[in-house]
């Protein structure tokens, strides 16, 4: 499951790559530059992020203020955010964007600080913003009263900017109550706070996994009017699906896929989840689902454990998990109550189970090893080594399929040749809406 942005340094020059599991883990990275300073150098940030969650002013936010409020200065690359697509509708602040840049993210004037902050723009507005206040994953450990500290803070917050009393929500997660905390709607916009589902008192936790706020306009759908319903499952009908496929000089493909980038984690199986999760309009993320799924980054992207992970997850969302196929000794083949059951499966099935399904709206879960066969564009430094990508198009006259990684912009549409696909194929995975 390789990651981004792993062992990313803030260079002058050309990169210094290494060889192994290093070179595998900087597949599509981002290199920083700088003018002067020499690459051994350790560079610290700060970034007030208060502007992106002050009323109405952040509402009035377009990308171009976004570019102009966070400059790239003597950086070859902006150091504060990165655009997660070219369209400019995503863009993502990270508290380490390479492994000698640390950038100090707070909000509530420098006193609550934060892992992450995804801003999305529609029509270049704004449309809202996702907070990972905490997660385990990227923060370590805090105490109780810190974590109690930064929930209470961002609570009073919220319920400030929007004039609203918020709403308790009570996680179960056997009743598929996915988040405990509070749900704020209003004229002003609509927000959530929550954290993991076992804690019954934010105040008193005893398990610390992730606080997540959100907080958008009144208008925005999608994933910021989902985050308000209290079970997690689709908040579209696998039927409608279809309406998102494209057909374009021979290309068929689903448009519509909201970009992740996992990071400088081996999350690639759960950031691809938390991508068709979003597309299906089930508001979660890759901290959580990997919470859910008991993700373990070093175990790789083993065919029988992708399995068992999706497996965990399908049901809690209220979706449907079907494993198409799995390679085995050199084969593709069924599996079935997570055995190789040895009947292969032909290439023609292969075909039809990707052309079918984007042909119905539905992308597929993409389980390969890189490093093998040539893709168009290729990876900014060409890796090996398991990964999970998603399958949404194809083109037949071009015999080529098309991917993408969760790796952030320049990463959306990607092909590669279908015999080649074929060939590095692991595993080949569907999880579909429950409602039709």
């Amino acid at each position: 499951m390789l990651a981004r942005n792993a062992s990313t340094r803030i260079q002058v020059g050309q990169s210094r790559t290494g060889s192994g599991i290093i070179a595998a883990c900087l597949a599509g990275i981002l290199i920083f530059g700088v003018s002067t300073p020499t690459d051994a150098d350790e560079f610290k940030l700060e970034a007030n992020l208060d502007s992106l969650i002050i009323l109405p002013d952040a509402y009035q936010k377009t990308p171009e203020d976004l570019e102009k409020e966070f400059q790239k200065g003597n950086f070859e690359s902006n150091p504060y955010f990165q655009w997660l697509t070219k369209d400019k509708d995503r863009a993502i602040f990270k508290r380490q964007p390479a492994s000698n840049l640390e950038v100090n993210l707070t909000i509530l004037n420098g006193t609550v600080p934060v892992e992450e902050l995804i801003i999305d723009f529609h029509d270049d507005k704004f449309l809202g913003v996702t907070i990972s206040i905490f997660n385990r994953g990227d923060g370590g450990e805090i105490s109780n009263e810190e974590f109690s500290k930064r929930f209470a803070a961002i609570g009073k917050h919220i319920s400030k900017q929007l004039d609203a009393r918020p709403r308790k929500r009570e996680g179960n997660i056997r009743k598929g109550v996915m988040t405990h905390g509070y749900t704020w709607s209003s004229p002003r916009g609509k927000a959530v706070l929550l954290c993991n589902p076992d804690i019954e008192d934010p105040m008193n936790p005893k398990i610390k996994e992730f606080i997540r706020m959100r907080l958008a306009t009144k208008a925005a759908q999608g994933i910021y009017e989902a985050a308000l319903k209290e079970r997690s499952q689709a908040t579209v009908r696998k039927s409608k699906l279809v309406a998102n496929v494209r057909k374009n000089k021979g290309y068929v493909f689903i448009k519509g896929i909201p970009m992740v980038d996992q990071g400088n984690k081996g999350y690639c199986v759960v950031a691809s989840a938390q991508r068709l999760f979003e597309y299906y309009g089930i508001a979660c993320d890759m901290h959580q689902l990997a919470q859910l799924a008991k993700s373990d980054p070093n175990k790789g992207t083993n065919s029988l454990y992708i399995n068992e992970q999706l497996g965990r997850i399908d049901y809690l969302f209220k979706t449907r998990f079907v494993c198409l196929a799995v390679s085995h000794e050199g084969s593709l083949v069924e599996l079935k109550d997570d055995k190789y059951v040895g009947k292969e499966i032909p290439r023609r099935s292969y075909d039809k189970f990707i052309t079918k399904n984007i042909e119905d709206g539905i992308p597929l879960l993409w389980a390969m090893e890189l490093g093998i066969k040539p893709e168009e564009p290729e990876t900014n430094l060409q890796a090996s080594g398991g990964h999970m990508r998603m399958i949404h198009g194809y083109n037949k006259k071009k015999k080529q399929i098309i991917f993408t990684d969760s790796w952030g912009a320049g990463h959306e549409f990607k092909t590669m040749d279908a015999d080649d696909a074929f060939e590095v194929t692991r595993g080949l995975y569907i999880m579909t809406p429950t409602v039709n």
